[in-house]
């Protein structure tokens, strides 16, 4: 398997969430997505796409007139990915305290905290 690809900036994680959203889009597709939001230029997320394509954040199917794009990786792929980096940069490789931190940032629900307990109670003996 390739290298992975390279942690995405928040520009290019808003390009994949629309990807992961709506799946394989052109250009113009992912830029009417990224206006419903926001002002954007149409040049500016082609430039943001092909570099994408050139990292390997995006494949780019090439065989239409009109390029379409996907995510070279699952969104929980690179959930993780952002989570691990964030983990070692932010909270010295602390779980705990990267779990407390999210918690004291925004409140979580009930049933936020009821999924999270379940998910720890389940979480592999081996990890432990």
């Amino acid at each position: 398997m390739p290298a992975a690809p390279p942690r995405p900036t928040d520009a290019e994680l808003e390009i994949l969430t629309v990807l992961w959203s709506t799946g394989p889009a052109t250009v113009r597709e992912v830029h009417e997505a990224i206006c419903r939001r926001r002002t954007a230029q149409y040049s500016t997320v082609l430039k943001f796409m092909q570099i994408m394509a050139e990292k390997g954040l995006v494949r780019r199917d090439e065989r239409q007139r009109a390029h379409i794009y996907e995510a070279s990786r699952p969104r929980e792929w690179t959930q993780r990915q952002l989570a691990g980096d964030l983990l070692e940069r932010a909270f010295a490789g602390s779980a705990q305290a990267m779990l407390v931190g999210a918690l004291a940032a925004r409140k979580a629900t009930k049933a936020e905290l009821a999924a999270m307990r379940k998910l720890l109670d389940e979480y592999p003996k081996e990890a432990k």
